[in-house]
C-alpha cells in the first residue's frame, strides 16, 4: 500500500505544479524539504528562519557542494514564501557564494578524440549533437526526430531550461551523421530512444559514456555533456561569432548579471556554423 502524502506536502506539490516546475525540480525541492524536517525530526511547518540557518551549517559542515546547498536553499524559499506564505522569510535565506572557476573546455582536437572514442553509434551520435549544437543533457535526451528542421536549417529546443522553446542551428555536417545515424538506426519518435522504445535514452546513459570515452581517449580533464556545451561556446566565441547569439543558442537569459537581455532572430541561428563543421569526424563507429 502506498503513503498516505500529507496535506503539507500535496499543497507544495501543487504550488509546484501551477508553477509550471519541472518534474526534476519538484523531486529536488520535495526532497530537500523532506531532508530538512528529518534532521530536525519535526514537520517543516513548525521550523524558522533559525532553523533554516542551522541545517545550512549542518549542510555545510557535510562537505556539501555549493550548487546543491543552493538547490536547498530554492526549495527552502519556495516553500516559505508560496506554500505557507510567508513572505518575509525567504529574502533572509541566505545563498552560497559561487566560487569563480572557469570552465572546462577541450580542445578541437580533443573533441574529435572524444567523439570518436564512443563506441556506440547511438551515444555518439548524440554527444556529437551535444557539442554541435551547444546543447544541455536533458534537451539532447529530450530531442525527436521531428524536431530536425533540415529545410530551415535549425533544431528545435523543446521546454528548454524553464521550460522554454529555442531554436538552434542545425549544422550541415551534423545533418549529414543525423541522416547516417537515422538510416542506420530508424528511431520512429525520439531522435535516441531506449533500447525497449519506450522513451527516451537516459541522461545517466550519456554521463556513463562521456566517462568511457574521456578514459579511452586519454583526456585528462573532467568530461561531461556540459563540457561539450562550454566548448560549443568557448569555440564559436573564439571563431569570431557574436556574444548576444551565443547567448541565444545557449538559451541563456542574461549576458551577465547586469546587461540587459538581447534577443537575435531565428535566421542569425541559421546563418552560424557550428563548429562541428570545422572537424574531420566518423559517425559510424568501426565494427
Amino acid at each position: 500500500m502506498s503513503k498516505a502524502i500529507s496535506p503539507l506536502r500535496r499543497r507544495m506539490i501543487e504550488d509546484m505544479t501551477v508553477r509550471n516546475l519541472s518534474p526534476a525540480t519538484q523531486r529536488s525541492y520535495l526532497h530537500a524539504v523532506s531532508k530538512f524536517s528529518r534532521y530536525f525530526g519535526r514537520s517543516p511547518d513548525r521550523l524558522g528562519l533559525e532553523d533554516v540557518r542551522a541545517f545550512q551549517v549542518h549542510l555545510v559542515a557535510t562537505g556539501i557542494s555549493w550548487p546543491a546547498l543552493n538547490q536547498t536553499v530554492c526549495a527552502l524559499r519556495f516553500f516559505y514564501g508560496v506554500t505557507l506564505g510567508q513572505a518575509e522569510i525567504p529574502e533572509r535565506i541566505a545563498y552560497a557564494r559561487a566560487p569563480r572557476k572557469l570552465p572546462e573546455v577541450l580542445s578541437a582536437d580533443e573533441v574529435v578524440r572524444f567523439l570518436e572514442a564512443v563506441p556506440s553509434l547511438k551515444t555518439r551520435t548524440a554527444l556529437t549533437a551535444a557539442y554541435a549544437a551547444g546543447l544541455r543533457v536533458s534537451e539532447v535526451v529530450g530531442l525527436k526526430v521531428a524536431d530536425i528542421d533540415s529545410q530551415r536549417g535549425v533544431i528545435r529546443i523543446r521546454h528548454g531550461k524553464g521550460g522554454k522553446d529555442r531554436y538552434v542551428m542545425l549544422s550541415a555536417q551534423l545533418l549529414h551523421i543525423l541522416r547516417t545515424y537515422w538510416r542506420l538506426a530508424r528511431p520512429p519518435d525520439w531522435l535516441f530512444p531506449r533500447r525497449n522504445g519506450s522513451g527516451p535514452i537516459s541522461i545517466t546513459v550519456l554521463h556513463a559514456a562521456c566517462r568511457s570515452a574521456r578514459a579511452a581517449a586519454g583526456i585528462d580533464k573532467r568530461v561531461t555533456v556540459h563540457t561539450l556545451r562550454h566548448s560549443f561556446a568557448t569555440h564559436l566565441l573564439e571563431n569570431g561569432t557574436d556574444i548576444r547569439i551565443i547567448q541565444v543558442l545557449l538559451g541563456h537569459n542574461n549576458l551577465s548579471s547586469t546587461a540587459r537581455y538581447t534577443k537575435v532572430s531565428s535566421s542569425s541561428s541559421r546563418r552560424t556554423q557550428s563548429p562541428l563543421d570545422r572537424l574531420n569526424i566518423e559517425v559510424v563507429p568501426p565494427n
